[in-house]
């Protein structure tokens, strides 16, 4: 956010702060999230750069677009374990996808 809004912001009376702030998480639960969505935006980069729409990854995956959609935005309904295994689909190997993990 920027500096200026966030004076705006605090001036009206708002309180800013994090998202793990605000629904109290836990560092685990916390570092949770941030994999996932890791996980999730290596898997909308990766076909995006295979030239694949999220059908013809459904295809591969014998899903669905909508599944596929879901799992791009880190939907709650999706496993860690799909989103590894639609990396792992997609040609990344076990060296790129502990660059994800351990990503900061």
């Amino acid at each position: 956010m920027r500096e200026v809004k966030r004076k705006q912001l605090e001036a009206g009376g708002w309180k800013i702060g994090s998202a793990k702030e605000f629904l109290r998480l836990s560092d685990e639960e916390s570092a949770y999230i941030e994999l996932k969505m890791r996980l999730a935006e290596s898997l909308r980069e990766r076909r995006q750069r295979e030239r694949l729409s999220q059908t013809d990854l459904a295809r591969a995956l014998k899903s669905s677009q909508s599944r596929v959609a879901k799992m791009e935005a880190g939907d709650p309904s999706v496993s860690l374990d799909l989103l590894i295994r639609s990396l792992l689909a997609l040609g990344t190997s076990s060296r790129e996808l502990s660059r994800i993990i351990s990503a900061p």
